[in-house]
């Protein structure tokens, strides 16, 4: 536990340093032609904030200050990397089948596998999320946002809906 809070801790100080550089690229100060702060106020102090965060737990951890730092426990126990591996491999082959069949495909086919197979819902259940959620979708983005998502090879599918919606 102690190594994975300290080296959580670096990495979220080396993001958020990331992220004050990018953030600075753009005026961060108060804008007085608008009466407000600058694009980049925000995330700057954001930013800094979580790195500030990021410190001092990083301290912590190295001071073995919480239980969690003075811990040698394993961070992940062998059922919950098996878990965090699935969830992770089953996340990255939806985003990739993105590329080929579309999101309208890959979201319920990804549901399918981690609701009933990974959860045990039901068949209803994830049924009923299987289908709203792409119409949902659909109807948000494509429909009322007016943006389109991947379809992949599924695009032929949606001629009809576009003549239908526009």
């Amino acid at each position: 536990m102690r190594r994975a809070e300290i080296i959580t801790a670096a990495i979220l100080a080396i993001f958020s340093v990331l992220l004050m550089i990018k953030s600075a690229e753009v005026p961060i100060g108060w804008n007085s032609a608008r009466g407000g702060p600058s694009a980049g106020t925000f995330p700057f102090w954001l930013s800094g904030g979580m790195l500030l965060s990021s410190i001092w737990i990083f301290v912590r951890g190295l001071r073995g200050v919480t239980p969690q730092s003075r811990s040698s426990e394993p961070y992940m126990d062998p059922l919950t990397l098996k878990l965090f591996a699935l969830t992770a491999g089953s996340l990255f082959l939806m985003i990739l089948a993105i590329h080929f069949v579309g999101m309208y495909v890959s979201i319920p086919l990804f549901f399918i596998f981690y609701m009933r197979f990974m959860g045990r819902h039901s068949w209803i259940t994830t049924a009923i999320i299987t289908i709203s959620v792409p119409i949902f979708l659909f109807l948000f983005f494509e429909i009322a946002l007016k943006i389109t998502l991947p379809k992949g090879i599924t695009e032929p599918l949606f001629y009809p809906l576009y003549a239908l919606f526009y």
